[in-house]
């Protein structure tokens, strides 16, 4: 049995087994407390960080350091999806105790769009290579747009699926239960909530154009793509309600983010023209710009905290 596909093998019992133990734990609606998210936030982390080691132990280093660096930019990435998120929910007033529920099915849409994106995107470029150019160019752009861009207001009367679904499927005014379609007096019957699904699965899918580009400027191996986005999609429900509860916190967060998809997308073109950044410093490049953005929000909070008047 090849290193590969032993690693194939450790990683489909280890998702599914995870899988099925998060979905149990979780069945039932609610509101996810914030110390519960940020224990399965720091499980999936340091199951990553052992999948990488096995990696490292199976594979080599230069795999290992290929996952590393895909998990940090599909992790750091996803924050800002997470924040879209939050935006969705607040515009179509879904509380905590539903948003869980939403997520969980959102999530498991996601990795089947992902698995589509990978192996669809990895046969693409194998075949074209110009399209390097083209990708490395789009993440430039969403870069800038994303740095430099007010925040777009979500507006679910224009996601074309919701416009489509509300021709087709009859709705009820108001979100009762946790239902997404239900059947009434023999006529099938979708809620608001179901609306709230498609816009997070199609805002899912826009983030999805920007990740999947940018971990193939990485790597080309279907394995350390897939598994690298898998264990950072896995891990979003938890950290979106541990980020939900520090929104505000990272102001400049979004920048470092920007800045990573424009190394991404830089090092994408560089690679056509013979250009090869290492690995390593690729790694170290991520590793620290988010550092930097997190230690200077935390220090503009600090700013901020200091400079609020004194109440008598």
């Amino acid at each position: 049995m090849s290193p590969t596909t032993l690693m194939w093998i450790v990683f489909a019992v280890l998702i599914s087994c995870m899988l099925i133990i998060d979905l149990s734990l979780n069945r039932r609606s609610g509101q996810v407390s914030f110390k519960k998210a940020a224990t399965w936030t720091v499980v999936w982390m340091l199951l990553a960080l052992l999948f990488g080691g096995g990696i490292w132990y199976t594979m080599g280093q230069q795999k290992a350091l290929e996952f590393l660096t895909g998990y940090l930019i599909e992790q750091s990435l996803s924050v800002d999806n997470l924040f879209v998120f939050i935006m969705i929910f607040s515009v179509f007033g879904v509380q905590g105790a539903l948003q869980a529920k939403v997520l969980k099915w959102g999530i498991i849409g996601a990795i089947v769009m992902r698995l589509l994106f990978i192996f669809i995107g990895a046969a693409l470029l194998k075949e074209f290579q110009w399209l390097f150019y083209f990708f490395g160019a789009l993440l430039v752009y969403t870069a800038w747009k994303m740095a430099f861009s007010e925040d777009d207001e979500i507006e679910p009367e224009k996601n074309p699926l919701v416009r489509i679904a509300r021709k087709i499927l009859p709705m009820t005014r108001r979100i009762r239960g946790d239902w997404f379609i239900t059947r009434k007096m023999q006529i099938w019957v979708t809620s608001p909530l179901f609306m709230v699904l498609l816009v997070v699965e199609s805002s899912d899918l826009v983030f999805a154009m920007d990740s999947i580009p940018a971990i193939f400027a990485i790597t080309l191996d279907p394995f350390i793509v897939l598994t690298s986005n898998i264990f950072a999609i896995m891990g979003l429900r938890s950290l979106y309600f541990l980020l939900a509860n520090l929104m505000g916190m990272f102001a400049y967060l979004k920048f470092g983010i920007a800045l990573i998809l424009a190394f991404v997308g830089a090092k994408m073109i560089l690679m056509m023209l013979g250009i090869h950044i290492p690995i390593v410093l690729s790694l170290a490049v991520i590793m620290v710009t988010l550092a930097v953005a997190v230690i200077a929000s935390l220090l503009l909070r600090k700013t901020e905290t200091n400079r609020l008047p004194e109440t008598a």
